[in-house]
């Protein structure tokens, strides 16, 4: 995955956003000629509303906050009520954004077409009435171990802990009470379509992280779903592929908005039922949709609670490596995922702490301008930080051994501790295990010409990416639309679906649609890697891998 490096980071300035002028957003508004993206993150559900005929055009966004819980099981897990509430709050700020920009009476009756999207993996299994067995299991959850290994050795491809099929069939093994009564399982944003539509279904991309998916059909691989069946057996109340959504490539319709679904998204009554919605996909399908990387030999890293990368693959891995996912893209196109569930979480504690420091100081900051003081800071750090380290794990970390998590900072008597080397170390630390399974990617010869980045992180200029390019070695690309993420990308998917409506129809393919249609003239900042920040990165990373022992420590004392 190397790339030969510069002396210093190098960049290609972005291109003037687009817009449009008032009147025409109300008129395409108040007409339905728009898509809604909505992606429910793991700190924020994200709204984007789009010109259908041009999603580069974002007319409107809206937003809510929300945290996961951790309950008495020790599990990670969020409630049905904060999903409906949280859903319908992202949804009312967006229209409140429309009232504000377009005028109080410029409120969406419908939508040209609707997407969601949402954390992928985890494990929401139902009734035959529809009730929830269990609470939600997310993509946190490491508990599924004995699961895990299992069918990884049966199938022959990773089956990373987070995965749902790794979450049903531990709860097969446990022989838990709930099991005999599941009729479906799905994962979060298959959940909020089913609720929007009544339609069981999921992207590819999304399905890919619920069970292995075949290249040539984009469907649930047959050989191991029959696989499967023989070893649950009458453990489970019926065959697997009666229990998990229908797999949908983008572009394909996937229902309409029913009248409880409308009621549900906005209870005020101002939306009315009928408009299309595209395939529900994962955060990571949206991801590589909003950076453009579809296409083999592109890839993206994204960065909020959890972090990951995506290569999409120019041919089959020669082995399979727990440190790699193998998923798909939103078209079924095959990928390597190198997930973390550790991304900028202990990062934000962290400038939490500052900016109460500054508060305390008389200086209050806003959090904008305390990262941007802090990420500042980091750039005069010392290549390699130092000698600190700093570990982000929140959770359990599979890539990095560990069961749970136990955030450390750690540094020998001989380190330079001060604040440019502890924010650098902060940084380095987001990308310290994703940098780990990247290498596993590099020793299978995988090629990567580019890789995009977006998330919260990226929106200070010129840091956390420029760190990202030395972590990995190559070039790394940040967008306009870097801070909207996946909400904008599930838009994206749901003007894809529009097209095929127009008299020309969609391209053949989603990767042509993105490069004709949507990043034609699109505007990127690309940070190549220094040589000084990539041999001190590496030098950061031997002794991060080395520090794992100590963070294995803790978590077996605390």
């Amino acid at each position: 995955m190397s790339t030969e490096p510069q002396s210093a980071p190098q960049s290609t300035p972005q291109s003037t956003p687009k817009s449009l002028d008032a009147d025409a957003a109300r008129s395409a508004i108040l007409a339905g000629r728009t898509s809604l993206g909505i992606e429910l993150g793991s700190t924020r559900i994200k709204a984007c509303l789009v010109a259908s005929d041009d999603p580069t055009l974002v007319l409107a966004v809206g937003s809510h906050a929300w945290e996961n819980e951790f309950t008495e099981d020790r599990r990670w897990s969020y409630s049905l009520d904060a999903v409906h509430s949280g859903l319908q709050s992202a949804y009312a700020d967006l229209v409140a954004d429309v009232s504000a920009r377009y005028g109080a009476g410029a409120v969406p009756e419908t939508f040209g077409a609707i997407g969601v999207s949402a954390m992928m993996h985890g494990y929401l299994a139902f009734d035959e009435r529809g009730d929830l067995l269990v609470p939600f299991r997310t993509w946190r959850n490491t508990s599924t171990g004995a699961a895990s290994a299992e069918l990884s050795e049966r199938f022959g491809v990773n089956i990373p802990l987070r995965w749902s099929i790794a979450h049903l069939h531990q709860a097969v093994l446990d022989a838990e009470a709930h099991v005999p009564d599941i009729r479906f399982v799905t994962t979060l944003a298959g959940y909020v379509h089913w609720k929007l539509t009544d339609r069981k279904v999921l992207g590819v991309g999304d399905a890919s992280g619920m069970f292995p998916i075949d290249a040539a059909t984009h469907d649930y691989d047959a050989a191991l779903v029959a696989s499967y069946d023989e070893l649950a057996g009458d453990r489970l109340p019926r065959k697997l592929v009666e229990l998990l959504p229908q797999s949908l490539e983008a572009g394909v319709p996937a229902g309409v908005l029913t009248a409880g679904g409308a009621a549900l998204l906005d209870p005020t009554g101002a939306l009315k039922p009928g408009a299309l919605l595209c395939p529900p996909e994962g955060d990571a399908g949206t991801g590589m949709v909003a950076t453009n990387s579809v296409a083999p030999r592109t890839g993206n890293v994204s960065a909020g609670t959890s972090i990951f990368a995506m290569v999409v693959l120019e041919r089959p891995l020669q082995h399979a490596h727990h440190e790699l996912d193998l998923v798909t893209t939103p078209a079924g196109d095959p990928v390597a995922m190198v997930h973390c569930n550790n991304g900028a979480s202990e990062l934000a504690a962290w400038a939490g702490v500052f900016g109460q420091f500054a508060a305390a100081s008389g200086t209050p900051l806003d959090s904008d301008a305390v990262f941007e003081a802090l990420f500042a800071a980091a750039l005069e750090g010392e290549a390699d930080a130092g000698g600190l380290l700093a570990y982000n794990h929140l959770a359990g970390e599979p890539i990095a051994g560990l069961d749970e998590g136990r955030p450390l900072v750690v540094r020998t008597p001989d380190s330079r501790l001060n604040l440019p080397n502890f924010m650098r170390a902060q940084l380095y630390g987001v990308f310290g295990t994703l940098a780990l399974g990247m290498r596993v990617l590099d020793g299978e010869g995988v090629a990567l010409d580019r890789m995009f980045a977006h998330g919260g992180m990226f929106r200070t200029a010129g840091v956390a990416q420029r760190f990202l390019a030395g972590a990995l070695d190559a070039p790394v690309a940040v967008g306009e639309t870097a801070s909207e993420g996946g909400a904008w990308g599930i838009a994206v998917l749901a003007s894809y679906l529009s097209a095929a409506g127009t008299h020309d129809g969609p391209p053949a393919d989603l990767g042509g649609y993105l490069n004709d249609r949507v990043f034609a003239d699109a505007g990127f900042t690309t940070a190549e890697p220094d040589a000084a920040d990539v041999a001190g990165f590496a030098a950061y990373l031997d002794r991060y891998r080395a520090g794992l022992a100590a963070e294995a420590a803790a978590v077996e004392a605390l």
